[in-house]
């Protein structure tokens, strides 16, 4: 064995003993650690339950629940709690809130801690990990039915009527064996499908004719265009409603079924539920709110280059709408209703030119932007590669997933 020299041996031996002092200091000065016990609350809202009733229920300090009311009031009011979402309350050995979870929708979550300063609250968001599914099918009766039924059809089917809403009146212009082929984002979270994304192309054969959609990004916003790049978007939408089937066509002597008589009329109706909601064809200004007449509870709307339209027997028109209001197409701005001469629950929509009725059904619209000759290469770069994803949608009511790389390089920019 190797010996260790006298004067190294004494250093070594000196620190051993210094560094052994150190630890005896170190245990008897340090605080003994505590353990903290944490307990956990959760569960989901029930319909008509407050945060104040879970408190209760819990028999938990409501002073804890005003502050961290007041830490969130920025950020997500706490009386806005819905039905099924859930929530998680921990609370240390005081019974004293360390924190409070709140599931706000699919997309983010409430997240309040206890800091040394109070209660600190922030939106988290949900990161959902994106692939690429291919949908297809057929119209059998309406898009609703002929969607798979399913987590999130319902709304993927409204999406794919927004995105044509210019083009298709889905309330009349539908056709059995007319098709759809989609290409749009599967979000998943923890390998399991939560909801559907944006649909990044889309084609709709209608009554023989074929149109497709591309989303792309011009501007810093993400519009749809056909594929020579003009905008799908257009000055009025072809319906005010969606998925409702027209009751009355537009007709110079329809038998009017209350006054008994043939009289001109000179919009159209779309026959609908109590409640459901009314859009804004066009961008506008509201001219007229109130109630005039035979309409019931009507709304009259003036756009550019003289067109005004009408949204006639309204139950209630919509908050912040009256006399000088801007809204934009799209916008709620009533529900229908049978107010007036109406026999029952109906849109009346017209829609005139310098005070001239015009049947909205045939009139040619104009569209919008169209992209820009620098964006052009790009464009149909992507707009090659989604037609790629479209031929090989079979429309055939089915979904596909497939493992893509891409994960919308162009729409995020």
């Amino acid at each position: 064995m190797k010996k260790v020299p006298m004067k190294a041996a004494l250093f070594i031996t000196a620190f051993f003993a210094f560094m052994g002092h150190f630890s005896l200091i170190t245990k008897e000065e340090a605080p003994p650690v505590q353990k903290q016990e944490f307990r956990k609350i959760t569960g989901k809202i029930k319909k008509g339950e407050t945060l104040f009733d879970i408190f209760k229920k819990y028999k938990l300090d409501i002073i804890e629940l005003y502050k961290i009311r007041e830490a969130s009031a920025n950020i997500h009011r706490l009386r806005e709690l819905y039905p099924g979402r859930p929530y998680k309350i921990v609370l240390d050995k005081n019974a004293q809130i360390n924190s409070f979870i709140y599931g706000i929708d699919d997309d983010c979550f409430l997240n309040i801690n206890r800091t040394d300063k109070g209660f600190r609250a922030e939106k988290v968001s949900i990161h959902h990990e994106k692939r690429i599914l291919h949908i297809g099918g057929t119209i059998k009766d309406n898009l609703i039915a002929s969607m798979e039924e399913g987590n999130g059809n319902l709304l993927l089917a409204l999406q794919l009527s927004d995105i044509f809403a210019w083009d298709i009146d889905f309330t009349t212009d539908l056709r059995n064996n007319d098709s759809f082929k989609i290409v749009v984002e599967g979000l998943y979270l923890d390998g399991r499908f939560k909801k559907y994304g944006d649909i990044l192309a889309s084609e709709f054969s209608n009554n023989g004719d074929i149109y497709r959609a591309y989303a792309f990004k011009q501007n810093g916003k993400i519009d749809y265009y056909d594929k020579t790049g003009k905008s799908l978007r257009k000055s009025f939408l072809k319906s005010p409603l969606s998925f409702r089937r027209i009751s009355s066509g537009f007709s110079r002597g329809r038998y009017h079924p209350i006054l008994k008589i043939r009289r001109p009329h000179q919009g159209l109706d779309y026959a609908a539920a109590t409640g459901t909601p009314v859009s804004a064809a066009g961008d506008g200004t509201v001219v007229f709110a109130g109630r005039r007449g035979q309409y019931g509870n009507l709304i009259i709307i003036r756009h550019r280059k003289g067109y005004k339209t009408y949204y006639g027997h309204l139950s209630k028109i919509g908050k912040g709408v009256r006399n000088g209001v801007q809204v934009d197409q799209g916008r709620v701005i009533g529900y229908v209703g049978a107010t007036g001469l109406a026999t029952g629950p109906h849109l009346h929509y017209e829609m005139r030119i310098d005070n001239r009725p015009v049947n909205p059904i045939s009139l040619k619209i104009p569209r919008g932007a169209a992209i820009s000759e620098t964006m052009l290469i790009a464009f149909r770069q992507f707009t090659d590669q989604m037609n790629s994803e479209l031929t090989s949608v079979k429309p055939s009511n089915h979904i596909a997933e497939r493992n893509a790389t891409r994960r919308r390089s162009q729409k995020d920019g």
